[in-house]
C-alpha cells in the first residue's frame, strides 16, 4: 500500500492550487497500472472482474471510500468492467485528494 493510501482527503476550495504536471507524474508513480492521466485535470482507473457480482462489490467498496473521504468520483460500470474518474471540481484540476482516493481503491484490487 502506498503512502498516499495512509492519508486522508482534506477539503479544497477555490484557493487550492491544482497539481502541476511534475506533481501529477510523481503521484502517478505511487498508483497501480490501472490508472492513467487524462490531460492535467482527470485520472481514470479501469478495472476488470470475473463477473457482475465482483464488479458490483467493487463499485460498492469505491462508494464507501468516496463517502469516508468525502471525495466522489464518476463511476461507470458494466457486467465485468468499471471505470473510476477523479478530478477536483472546486479547482478544475487534480489535487492530492484524487490520488489519495485512487490509492485507497488500489488497495481493493492489489
Amino acid at each position: 500500500m502506498s503512502d498516499l493510501a495512509q492519508q486522508r482527503c482534506t477539503p479544497c476550495d477555490g484557493e487550492t492550487t491544482p497539481l502541476n504536471s511534475a506533481d501529477i507524474e510523481k503521484r502517478m508513480k505511487q498508483l497501480s497500472d490501472h490508472w492513467s492521466v487524462d490531460g492535467e485535470t482527470r485520472i481514470v482507473g479501469q478495472f476488470k472482474f470475473g463477473n457482475y457480482y465482483e464488479t458490483q462489490a467493487f463499485v460498492n467498496a469505491v462508494a464507501y471510500i468516496a463517502h469516508r473521504e468525502d471525495h466522489h468520483p464518476d463511476i461507470t460500470f458494466g457486467y465485468n468492467t468499471c471505470d473510476v474518474v477523479y478530478t477536483t471540481h472546486a479547482i478544475n484540476g487534480l489535487s492530492d485528494n484524487d490520488f489519495i482516493s485512487a490509492a485507497k481503491i488500489d488497495g481493493l484490487v492489489d
